[in-house]
């Protein structure tokens, strides 16, 4: 691949990659979605190695399959949570893993490949190519830091690092939220050829640092298991500050790790994060884009809902991974919106 593929070229295809990156964001998203049934089911340990290539192929034998399920006895999340368990239990959980796996390795190929399609046949618009090497050189980077997750609860743990894990969760959303506003700029380049990318405007900063705030407590809060403290709401457990917070050495330690005060904090922070997007739903709207005001509007509203019944359901599996699932749609219309807002004329 030579560095005039990413230069301006005689058949520029912005339209058509712009369309390949939503695909690939939509498959991303589907990751994200088995990713909160991984962890939901307790899945995440039950494949011991990281083989990139080999690891797409699950074990065909029995004796493969009681290879895998002796791999997995010797982790402390078998001796200490699911001593006993059966072989067929085994081959559900590995299945979510291995499922969460194969789409990862999936969208290596789906990004890779196409991206040196169009950088052969010379496709891709100047000042683009760096941005999508970058998106790719990202989502291989997030391979790594899966496995370092996963490598978190194989020795010591019974369960992953919810710090890992969140940076795991919070890298898939940025990536779902770069591949939007690239294909964004390059569908706005499609229509006008003198079109400039978007800027990221201060009130835009503003809203998805908020926003930021309450996905990593919402992955804190899977991580921790947070969600089986309180089933009830508003209240929690008959308090508005939940009984129970215990001082953990630091400030930092005690926001982040004990259970209850995670728990209460997504449960409130939701409300500042849902107002910061609603303004910029309007700001969006102003600029003359009514498609990102709707989406803000519908996905913020379906979330808070979808948060308060996973609550009261007792974290119901179905309901806790369509909270997930419309989590990464929020990022989304997001991201549609800054875009708005930044468009430049």
């Amino acid at each position: 691949m030579t560095k005039s593929a990413f230069s301006a070229s005689a058949r520029p295809a912005p339209r058509a990659i712009a369309r390949w990156l939503l695909a690939v964001a939509f498959l991303v998203f589907l990751m994200v979605v088995v990713g909160g049934i991984t962890r939901l089911t307790e899945s995440g340990l039950s494949i011991t190695q990281w083989k990139p290539i080999t690891g797409a192929i699950p074990p065909l034998t029995h004796a493969q399959w009681m290879e895998a399920f002796r791999r997995y006895q010797q982790i402390p999340e078998y001796r200490a949570i699911n001593q006993g368990m059966s072989l067929s239990d085994f081959q559900f959980i590995f299945f979510w893993e291995w499922l969460h796996r194969l789409i990862g390795r999936l969208i290596g190929v789906a990004f890779a490949l196409p991206l040196i399609w169009f950088a052969w046949k010379r496709a891709i618009p100047q000042g683009y190519g760096l941005r999508l090497v970058a998106l790719l050189a990202l989502g291989g980077l997030q391979g790594a830091i899966g496995w370092w997750m996963v490598k978190s609860g194989l020795s010591v743990r019974t369960d992953v690092s919810h710090y890992r894990l969140a940076v795991h969760l919070l890298t898939a959303l940025f990536i779902i939220g770069g591949l939007i506003w690239t294909a964004l700029d390059l569908f706005a380049l499609a229509r006008h050829s003198s079109a400039r990318p978007a800027r990221l405007r201060p009130l835009a900063i503003g809203v998805l640092l908020l926003l930021f705030v309450q996905l990593m407590f919402g992955a804190f809060t899977a991580g921790l298991d947070a969600g089986y403290v309180s089933s009830t709401w508003p209240l929690m457990n008959d308090h508005l500050v939940p009984q129970g917070i215990q001082w953990l050495g630091s400030l930092w330690a005690t926001v982040s790790s004990d259970p209850y005060l995670v728990h209460f904090i997504h449960r409130w922070w939701a409300w500042v994060a849902a107002g910061a997007l609603i303004l910029l739903a309007r700001k969006a709207r102003r600029a003359g884009q009514r498609g990102p005001s709707i989406a803000i509007n519908a996905t913020v509203g379906t979330q808070i809902a979808l948060g308060i019944a996973t609550v009261i359901s007792g974290i119901a599996l179905p309901i806790a991974v369509l909270h997930q699932a419309v989590g990464a749609l929020v990022v989304a219309s997001a991201a549609w919106a800054a875009h708005a807002v930044g468009a430049r004329r």
